[in-house]
């Protein structure tokens, strides 16, 4: 969505400003008299809890929605483009013709060129085209859309609107955004929907381009990385913090403590003139009533609570029994398009596995092949007697009509189970999800998107799973629940497997990755996705191509190893990265000019010993690769 304010300047560098604003629906007040600026050159991200408001002020900067009070003034002129969580598209046109359905002129030349190419009889149309095109140097223009829509996964330009998936419309309205390079681009959620490629093509390209930028987002290290302010909004209070995310981290954590230290010393003052006011005469003097107007507003100080609420669930597990999930030799195509091929893999107890990989290369099918909602084309999938699975998929929670949020837990039970034979009520277990008993009677329908996710996450929970299986369960959660739900998991002492474009928060759940390459290609990689990209990026693109096409052939031709040495040649393979990374992470130390000569013969031995044992690797590696090819 892109338009064009044309309210007063007010001045060159100040692009908006929000005086005051308040919205309620009926008795729910969201925020009252909120303000802030928006300026050249600023990428802010906007922080408050689910439900808090975010998505409506959003709404109200976009013009879709209207503040009970206050107002909102742009600079006169300026381009403002809108990315909101769900786009409004038309679903007669085709990709091309959303992009170039704009009032932007370079894209109108552009348009004309494709149409003018399309007729080249007509010599003069094609030639007055042509001129545009120079005239507004729009061959650079062309290109950079173009490259666009490559990164985000749209090049079948030719398909309709109405075809597309949730997914790729919110691409489409992304593209669509960036390439009418507004002065001011206001983003929600921008990273859902894209894959973890995507999200670090879209960081350097806001690194790279002049934009300004206010977004909602819950991607710690999109955010980190992009936004050079934070703006929260924090119990009905405005709070700026000109710095990255560890920053705002930092400073609010001061501010918090700040704030405990003054009500600590409000109370004791409370007390005090509770004290003399109850010892206050009946006549009353000038000075005595500035003091009881003083001793109210001590009162409210004095009672100022915070309402962090956390997120406490012992799920009473039932036990997992030695036999979990085995996959032995299984493979899963779609026509052409290998997801499984000849896949073999045991769980073992307490794993956490991390599954990363481009849109369409079987994650998805993975999971649906382990919860048994799919079934393998050859091969055999093996389950174990004790496994249960809690699986949180993208498609969020089903409601009947006019249920309410308690009605949802209550399909479970008025009770749920806990460890040492304790039990909670259904109102007790959504507190502690952070609902209070008046937020409990609201219609489902009411909640934002993520107070959903988090009670769509409270149903998968209380049913005592001890396998979960969640796939992108942090799209539409806050950076508050994210914190909870992330604690929640490294207590949990089941089996697990994420799929998320989320790097901070895989980075802190999991142990290891599958990395799905496509046509049935999986690595099994030691370590979390930074140590990932991290050795991606210290591996020539050539080296891990080949080593793929190689990975391909071995699959594809009959076995000659035996079930233990298919498994042995996987390990090395895993263990062979770990050592290369460990290896350079040594090299590295020696760089350090202070070290003592008896610190690097130290390191030194340390480094042969990690040679010595990639050697020995490789060589059973050759050993076992022969034994393939014979």
């Amino acid at each position: 969505m892109v338009f064009y304010a044309l309210f007063a300047e007010k001045s060159n560098l100040n692009y908006l400003t929000v005086e005051n604003i308040s919205k309620s629906y009926g008795e729910l007040t969201l925020f009252e008299n909120v303000s802030f600026s928006i300026h050249k050159d600023q990428k802010i991200a906007f922080v408050a809890k689910n439900g808090s408001g975010k998505t409506t002020i959003l709404n109200i900067l976009s013009g879709k929605d209207e503040a009970d009070s206050g107002k909102v003034t742009y600079r006169k002129g300026l381009k403002v483009s809108f990315l909101a969580q769900e786009p409004e598209l038309n679903d007669d046109l085709t990709i091309e013709e959303s992009i170039f359905d704009s009032d932007n002129a370079i894209l109108e030349v552009i348009n004309s060129y494709h149409k003018a190419l399309k007729n080249p009889e007509d010599e003069e149309v094609y030639q007055k085209a042509f001129e545009a095109m120079e005239r507004f140097n729009a061959w650079d223009f062309e290109t950079q859309y173009t490259q666009i829509l490559f990164k985000l996964n749209l090049e079948d330009l030719d398909q309709k609107v109405a075809q597309l998936s949730g997914g790729q419309k919110k691409r489409l309205a992304l593209a669509n955004a960036l390439i009418n390079k507004p002065d001011l681009l206001i983003l929600d959620e921008p990273t859902n929907h894209l894959d973890l490629e995507m999200i670090e093509w879209l960081e350097a390209f806001f690194a790279k381009e002049n934009i300004t930028l206010f977004m909602i987002t819950h991607d710690r290290y999109f955010l980190e990385r992009v936004c050079n302010e934070i703006i929260e909004l924090d119990q009905g209070e405005i709070f700026n913090y000109k710095g990255s995310y560890s920053y705002y981290l930092e400073k609010k954590e001061a501010r918090i403590e700040r704030e405990a230290v003054e009500t600590n010393k409000s109370k004791q003052l409370f007390k005090k003139e509770l004290d003399w006011m109850r010892r206050q005469p009946k006549a009353r003097t000038t000075k005595s009533k500035s003091r009881i107007d003083d001793f109210f507003e001590i009162k409210e100080r004095a009672h100022k609570r915070r309402k962090d609420n956390v997120v406490q669930l012992e799920i009473n597990m039932e036990r997992l029994g030695s036999k979990i999930v085995e996959f032995h030799n299984v493979s899963k195509a779609f026509g052409d398009n290998i997801m499984l091929n000849k896949f073999d893999y045991m769980f073992q107890k307490g794993e956490r596995i991390g599954i990363i990989g481009k849109n369409g290369t079987g994650k998805s099918t993975f999971l649906n092949l382990i919860t048994n909602t799919l079934k393998p084309d050859s091969g055999k999938i093996i389950l174990g007697e004790t496994v249960k699975f809690g699986y949180y998929t993208q498609k969020g929670i089903n409601v009947k009509p006019d249920q309410k949020v308690i009605d949802v837990v209550r399909d479970y039970g008025d009770y749920i189970p806990l460890k040492k034979g304790r039990q909670i009520s259904a109102q007790q277990l959504l507190e502690r999800f952070l609902f209070n008993r008046k937020k409990q009677y609201d219609f489902v329908e009411k909640l934002s998107g993520g107070e959903r996710k988090r009670l769509y996450l409270c149903t998968v929970l209380i049913q005592n799973p001890n396998f979960l299986i969640l796939d992108e369960p942090t799209n539409d959660l806050d950076i508050v629940t994210l914190n909870v739900l992330e604690n929640f998991l490294l207590d949990f002492p089941g089996c697990l497997i994420v799929v998320t474009h989320d790097r901070y928060f895989m980075d802190k759940i999991v142990d290891h990755l599958f990395v799905f390459r496509g046509q049935g290609i999986i690595d099994d990689f030691p370590g979390n996705y930074t140590d990932f990209r991290t050795y991606e990026d210290s591996v020539p693109k050539e080296s891990t191509e080949k080593k793929i096409e190689k990975k391909q052939w071995k699959k594809d031709s009959n076995s000659q190893l035996s079930y233990n040495e298919q498994k042995e040649l996987k390990n090395i393979e895993s263990k062979l990265k770990t050592l290369e990374f460990d290896k350079k992470e040594l090299e590295a130390k020696f760089n350090d000019e202070t070290l003592s000569t008896e610190k690097i013969n130290e390191l030194s031995a340390e480094l042969q010993q990690i040679i010595n044992t990639i050697e020995e690797k490789e060589f059973r590696w050759l050993e076992l690769l022969e034994k393939l090819e014979n």
